[in-house]
């Protein structure tokens, strides 16, 4: 395999850590009950009671996945901050998960040659501008943000001075767009790809997730919104992560007919979420289809799925700047 054909890197991949005596992490008593979570700890064939265990077993299984990809050579582990109160400190009570930065950055210091950190970070937390440059100097390549279920506005101008220290670390702000699922929903407004202006406006480079998919089904009432970003602001993308899923497959029929927003599309999973060949259904050849449901790992399948519709889109590192700088691990 040549590196020229395995050269995509995965912007959008969850580090999932169940909380032992040393990785800071955090699981809500509800969220370990919730549906979404029972079926990834079957899928994993992992139990909570024995968290290292499982933590153990999660990322072998990312490692093998993305070790036997045929085109995807790196993913960006994502951590996932929590909820803080007006004084800006951590509300426990509020955050159903939470996966501590230091334990990304564990796992990328173990594993350098799959992985890239991309820390989380809320922006309301008292100590945020000083954990971007913190993060930052510990190799950070993006940082991750949740505004629906960490329960800020990305809108908000009291977040510029956190702003700022992303532009002066040349940190992207991969957020989140379009409705939460997954976890708690403190506001589902706060996932309106608009309200993203304020940091684009200060000069931050902008991912948004899922292609600013709403996420219900046939309603993409976002996809004005992210023609109107693109045209705005060259400073914004957005990934591809989760468009196969079926309650996000209008967003990736309509971007398939829109050639000239692909140069914004950054390539992503949503990992360990699955992926789906039903876009193709109908859209490909027999035999075409039969390859994509005989591709099991799934980098490789979001990738030739959305090949396939015709939607092209780029890799983080033709975007981010930490990526290509000298030094850094390519």
């Amino acid at each position: 395999m040549t590196e020229t054909t395995k050269r995509l890197i995965d912007c959008h991949v969850h580090l999932a850590a169940l909380p032992d005596d040393n990785n800071g992490c955090y699981i809500s008593p509800r969220m370990l009950k919730s549906p979404l979570f029972r079926f990834l700890l079957w899928k994993h064939d992992i139990s909570p009671h024995h968290p290292q265990q499982a933590n153990r077993k999660y990322l072998d299984d990312l490692l093998d996945e993305l070790r036997a990809s045929r085109l995807v050579h790196k993913a960006v582990l994502l951590g996932m901050d929590g909820v803080y109160d007006e004084a800006g400190r951590l509300d426990r009570s509020r955050t159903e998960f939470l996966v501590a930065n230091d334990c990304v950055f564990r796992t990328v210091r173990a594993h350098p040659d799959y992985f890239l950190a991309g820390p989380s970070i809320n922006p309301h937390r008292r100590d945020a501008v000083e954990e971007v440059h913190r993060c930052a100097g510990a190799g950070a390549v993006l940082v991750k943000v949740l505004p629906n279920s960490q329960g800020f506005d990305p809108a908000d101008r009291r977040y510029r001075p956190f702003y700022h220290a992303l532009m002066a670390c040349d940190l992207p702000l991969l957020s989140h767009v379009g409705y939460e699922f997954s976890l708690n929903r403190l506001n589902q407004s706060l996932g309106d790809p608009d309200r993203l202006r304020t940091a684009l406006d200060e000069g931050v480079t902008v991912i948004a997730a899922h292609a600013c998919s709403y996420g219900l089904i046939v309603y993409e009432r976002f996809f004005p919104t992210l023609r109107t970003l693109c045209a705005t602001y060259p400073n914004f993308y957005a990934d591809i992560s989760s468009l196969t899923q079926p309650h996000r497959l209008k967003m990736l029929l309509l971007l398939r007919r829109r050639p000239d927003l692909h140069n914004r599309l950054l390539f992503g999973t949503d990992y360990p979420l699955s992926v789906f060949h039903l876009p193709t259904w109908g859209r490909v050849d027999l035999r075409t289809l039969a390859n994509l449901i005989r591709t099991k790992n799934r980098f490789d399948r979001q990738a030739l799925v959305c090949r396939t519709l015709g939607l092209s889109f780029r890799s983080l590192d033709e975007i981010a700047s930490r990526l290509t700088s000298p030094g850094h691990p390519a």
